[in-house]
């Protein structure tokens, strides 16, 4: 892990809030470690995110993409929200058939022990809630974000796809992502600056002060960097779930860290932040202004 302290060339700032509505028809599910409970959270509909007008990409075209519960912000060199809105469609349909079939699928908050066929995302969502021990609904706003952005990917040379905090990308050059961090002093003030090298990766936010996620921790922000946006998400909950005071910052790092497919980790608590990984630390100019 790298810090610097200032910015160089033009950059993207994406303002990593999470009062993101998760894409799912039934709840988004946040998890505890060794809690099998299995209790549902209902879940409001899509609110409008003024921040994502300060989260433009030199070159690309923003537009929102909103199914039901589902409310994307997507970047890409032209309008594909057509494409974009039907590859919405389609995950979400292969969702709600799974869960239709196996209902716990939606409420376990341990890992799903996913056997015989099923749909890709189903098999992501699975495998990533079992790497980071915990459901795997905990991976659903990341996996949506990743087939959505995944299906752009042929007609576009640089995509960039936000649900809710967790973010699937791919770019040429660098990029910075602004982390929204609740009421902790660095909320809006420190970010994260990754290499885009043309391949495609995530960074998954997950925050037990802000948002409707459920969360066993009291982590403002605890961030994952990771080329797969499942398991980024899944891992942005397990390691929240782990800090409570600043003392536990430490092994929720080491934690994240010893997941395989983890690259980078940032976690706030307060004042206090943990990072590691393929990733710098930048200062951002505060609070974006409202439009």
């Amino acid at each position: 892990m790298r810090t610097e302290g200032a910015l160089g060339s033009p950059v993207l700032t994406i303002i990593l809030r999470l009062e993101g509505i998760p894409p799912t028809p039934l709840w988004k599910r946040g998890d505890f470690p060794g809690n099998g409970k299995t209790e549902p959270i209902p879940m409001r509909l899509h609110k409008e995110r003024t921040y994502r007008t300060t989260a433009a990409r030199k070159g690309l075209l923003g537009f929102r993409v909103a199914v039901l519960e589902t409310d994307l912000w997507v970047q890409a060199e032209s309008d594909l929200s057509g494409l974009a809105r039907e590859s919405v469609i389609q995950a979400r349909a292969r969702l709600e058939a799974y869960i239709a079939r196996f209902p716990d699928f939606a409420r376990t908050l341990v890992p799903w022990p996913e056997t015989g066929p099923a749909p890709g995302i189903i098999r992501a969502m699975a495998a990533a809630g079992a790497a980071a021990g915990v459901g795997p609904m905990a991976a659903v706003a990341g996996a949506i974000a990743q087939e959505v952005g995944r299906a752009l990917l042929p007609h576009t040379p640089e995509v960039i796809v936000e649900n809710g905090g967790d973010v699937f990308f791919l770019a040429q050059g660098e990029m910075v992502l602004g982390i929204y961090a609740g009421s902790s002093p660095l909320s809006h003030n420190v970010g994260v600056r990754v290499e885009g090298g043309g391949r495609a990766r995530a960074l998954c936010t997950s925050s037990g002060t802000v948002g409707h996620s459920l969360s066993a921790g009291r982590a403002d922000a605890a961030c994952i960097l990771a080329a797969d946006a499942a398991l980024a998400d899944a891992v942005a909950t397990a390691t929240g779930n782990r800090v409570r005071t600043p003392g536990d910052l430490p092994e929720a790092i080491a934690f994240a860290r010893s997941v395989p497919g983890v690259e980078g980790a940032v976690v706030i608590l307060g004042e206090k932040l943990a990072a590691f990984g393929d990733l710098r630390l930048v200062p951002l100019a505060g609070r974006p202004k409202s439009p």
